[in-house]
Parts: C-alpha cells; sequence; structure tokens
C-alpha cells in the first residue's frame, strides 16, 4: 500500500517562495519516477515537474527557472522549491508516483498553495 503525503503548502505573499515535501512509504521510493501536478480553480489538473529515478528532470514552462524538483531516496521524499511565487501559482498541488511496470500510479492528498497580490 502506497502512501504519498504532501505538506509545506500554505498563504504566501506575491514573490515569496514556499518547499513543499511528499513523503513516500510503501514502495521501494528510489525505484519509480516521482511529479508534481496541481489544479487551479477552474483548471484541469496540469503537470508542473518530474523527476526521475536517476535524477533527470522535466518542467512545464511556466514554472522553469522558479520552480526546482529534487528527490533524497534516503528519506524516501521529493521536493518541489518554488521561488517568485505568483498570484497564477495558487493552486492544490499534489504529489504523484508515477506508474510502472511493476505497479499503477499513486497520488498524494494535496496541500494548497495560495499567493496573495
Amino acid at each position: 500500500q502506497v502512501q504519498l503525503v504532501e505538506s509545506g503548502g500554505g498563504l504566501v505573499q506575491f514573490g515569496g517562495s514556499l518547499r513543499l515535501s511528499c513523503a513516500a512509504s510503501g514502495s521501494i521510493f528510489s525505484r519509480y519516477t516521482m511529479g508534481w501536478y496541481r489544479q487551479a480553480p477552474g483548471k484541469e489538473r496540469e503537470l508542473v515537474a518530474t523527476i526521475t529515478s536517476v535524477g533527470s528532470t522535466n518542467y512545464a514552462d511556466s514554472v522553469k527557472g522558479r520552480f526546482t524538483i529534487s528527490r533524497d531516496n534516503a528519506k524516501n521524499t521529493v521536493y518541489l522549491q518554488m521561488k517568485s511565487l505568483k498570484p497564477e501559482d495558487t493552486a492544490v498541488y499534489y504529489c504523484k508516483q508515477e506508474p510502472s511496470i511493476w505497479r499503477g500510479a499513486y497520488w498524494g492528498q494535496g496541500t494548497q498553495v495560495t499567493v496573495s497580490s
């Protein structure tokens, strides 16, 4: 039973920073590509960033240069460092373990990020 628990969300001023964490359990964490997604009011859920088992990263154009995804396999944790936050970044942010040949996808419960203007 895979569990993903996000933390670190909250209210931040325009231009501020937040660091989100996603703690994973119930899997051999180092095998899997991990992702961060977000869903803003009135919008579809969108991919923010991914990181593979060997550390290769991919970012949405809207966050590239401002957000950094990283992982610590010893701690079974994936992070999203967010800087220069904008009101447009306001959304519920979700952690995802991407599907593999071993098992299907798993999602965390989400954490709210609100950026004030």
